[in-house]
């Protein structure tokens, strides 16, 4: 009998529900990952107890999916989840089921999981009970669905990506099968919420495989959920900065960054923008201001998805800006701090990093080089203190108002004016300078002309 070692509060449940004379095993996730060496994330427990007989055994509970069958059972402060045996009833919005049904038999519950490596189960006493191949599965590194596909995919669409997702956690391959099944039912995607639909996105750009998103395409399924990707497939970059179509430098993009979901999401949109600026002069591909509108289909993208603002900030600015090209000199990183941020500055760098080493091999060493000197300069600028920005002015909005400068848009614009002039010559930011340089510039007849120092990476 295979054993898998399993948490003392696990086996605690269990036992507890087997002395009251109801079944109980872990199921699911933990299995699989215990078979496979993982630390699980977490513990289910499936029973033959009804959820009131789970409660009756266990003295503190909480009623978290009590109508799907589904108890948490507290320990100190930790929850497990405990569900009941159930068969699902008819599913008429390609997610839940109309109604659930208990049951009595493990077997009945295995029947109705997504896939044969999830439909394992294990019991202390009785060990694994594999009724679909789950450990042979795994070791083919197989996603496979339990019994057929499409009745499977006609339950939940949702399982289509998690079949992608899971193939990106674990680095396995999707069975012929139920890669056909997703190929013709991708279209009911469309049911599913753009919530549920952004999080197995996520999960499957913060995998170890994050370029099995191009797996999702040729099932079929970005289509249907980011149509965007598909406009890069085989988008031809003829400079000399790439070798690569613009989703397979996307695709490198994604593996040369940590997994943060905003660093991720970032180097997925990048390139978005490419397919729709791309002109070709004298044969040579030319991509201008691609950042800009690859950071405008970046907006929407998470909007539909409906991501939170915070991320979706984030990732827009990190997009806009991923194309700037700046000396390695001080004050042009001045001036990339104060167009950037300082509080996206280090991300902004690491999106550059892996920008640069998912171009043409040949020019790769020459990039890192210069962004290692741009990267050691951005530190000894925050270090001493430079002045990059509004607030770092030696002067505030009171002072030039005191001195004459008019409240409303010429106040903020002489203030930027005063920071460029000050990011270009760090000793004029003392008051006795400033003061006299403001009730110059605020006559001047370009003041609300933006400094245009900077050009965008069109390559």
């Amino acid at each position: 009998m295979e054993k898998i070692q399993i948490p003392q509060k696990v086996e605690y449940i269990i036992k507890e529900l087997e002395d009251h004379g109801y079944e109980a095993y872990a199921v699911g996730g933990c299995v699989r990952d215990s078979i496979l060496g993982r630390v699980p994330g977490d513990w289910d427990i499936t029973t033959s107890a009804t959820p009131q007989q789970v409660k009756a055994v266990f003295e503190r509970t909480i009623d978290t999916g009590i109508a799907h069958g589904t108890v948490t059972v507290m320990l100190d402060k930790e929850g497990f989840e405990v569900t009941t045996y159930r068969v699902d009833g008819e599913y008429e919005d390609s997610r839940h089921p109309k109604q659930v049904s208990f049951t009595s038999s493990l077997e009945e519950d295995l029947a109705r999981r997504d896939f044969t490596i999830n439909a394992m189960a294990y019991n202390p006493r009785k060990g694994v009970v594999d009724l679909y191949n789950g450990e042979a599965d795994l070791r083919k590194k197989c996603i496979r669905c339990v019994g057929d596909p499409r009745q499977r995919f006609d339950e939940d669409a949702l399982r289509m990506m998690r079949a992608v997702r899971f193939a990106a956690q674990l680095g396995f391959h999707i069975d012929e099968l139920t890669a056909q099944a997703v190929r013709e039912q991708a279209g009911q995607l469309k049911n599913i919420s753009a919530e549920r639909i952004a999080a197995e996105l996520v999960k499957l750009l913060v995998s170890p495989w994050p370029e099995k998103i191009h797996l999702a395409w040729s099932l079929g399924i970005t289509g249907v959920i980011l149509p965007e990707y598909d406009q890069i497939v085989g988008v031809e970059q003829n400079t000399p900065n790439h070798i690569y179509t613009v989703d397979v430098h996307t695709c490198k993009a994604l593996k040369n960054i940590e997994p943060d979901p905003g660093l991720r999401l970032t180097m997925l949109f990048h390139d978005f923008g490419k397919p729709l600026v791309k002109k070709t002069v004298d044969g040579r591909d030319i991509f201008y201001r691609h950042p800009e509108v690859s950071a405008s289909m970046a907006k929407t993208i998470m909007k539909r998805l409906k991501m939170d603002n915070k991320t979706t900030d984030r990732v827009v600015r990190l997009v806009k800006w991923h194309g700037l090209k700046y000396d390695a000199t001080p004050v042009h990183v001045r001036r990339a701090l104060n167009r950037v941020g300082a509080d996206l500055y280090d991300d902004f760098i690491k999106v550059q990093r892996a920008d640069i080493m998912a171009k043409n091999p040949a020019v790769i060493g020459e990039k890192l080089a210069l962004l290692e000197k741009k990267e050691k300069i951005y530190h000894q600028v925050i270090e001493s203190g430079q002045c990059y920005c509004v607030k770092m002015l030696a002067v505030g909005g009171q002072d030039l108002i005191a001195a004459g400068v008019p409240k409303g848009p010429l106040l903020g614009a002489v203030l930027d004016r005063l920071t460029e002039r000050v990011i270009d010559c760090p000793e004029k930011n003392t008051k006795d300078q400033l003061i006299p340089l403001a009730l110059k510039e605020k006559d001047s007849p370009d003041i609300f002309e933006k400094k245009k120092d900077f050009f965008w990476d069109g390559k």
